[in-house]
């Protein structure tokens, strides 16, 4: 059997039929834009600014100067975090670089999902059609409601005396 798989002529790249796309990573070939060197997105997420650079690479993904898996510990938030590589099939093929301040770790996750999100549109506005529909464009408006005058919190009143 393996004289057999010896004898066959290997596959040349002309062979190959031209519908195949080629993969470079795990991105298809046509969804790689030559001219991309650099794409930006800001993301904001409750109290959480996040600055997300994209260049290409092989995946590596920092967020401010750290390691990802060490800056976002639980497994929930690392995927809130790739959900837009997923989705686009440019985890290994694209790197991210993030600066993001404010808020905390939750927030913080929305806040470069985000960013990631919009910067995919510069590296293929292509993809706009398939992360909209995932809501992954869509700015949660959802925010921290300030205290009022007269009361305890937001919401909560001081104990009402009757007597």
């Amino acid at each position: 059997m393996a004289e057999e798989l010896e004898q066959q002529p290997a596959a040349t790249p002309s062979a190959v039929p031209s519908a195949v796309p080629s993969v470079v990573g795990d991105a298809p070939a046509s969804m790689l834009n030559p001219n991309f060197t650099r794409g930006y997105g800001t993301g904001r997420r409750k109290e959480s600014v996040a600055r997300v650079y994209l260049v290409p690479g092989n995946g590596k993904i920092t967020i401010n100067g750290r390691e990802f898996a060490e800056f976002f510990p639980m497994t929930t938030l690392q995927k809130v975090v790739t959900q837009p590589l997923v989705a686009s099939e440019t985890a290994a093929v694209l790197d991210v670089r993030a600066t993001v301040k404010g808020g905390g770790l939750q927030g913080q996750a929305g806040a470069v999902r985000l960013g990631i999100s919009r910067a995919l549109l510069e590296y293929n506005i292509e993809l706009r059609k398939r992360l909209k529909k995932l809501g992954m464009l869509t700015r949660d408006s959802r925010v921290h409601e300030r205290k009022k005058y007269g009361q305890k919190g937001a919401r909560k009143r001081f104990q009402f005396s009757k007597r």
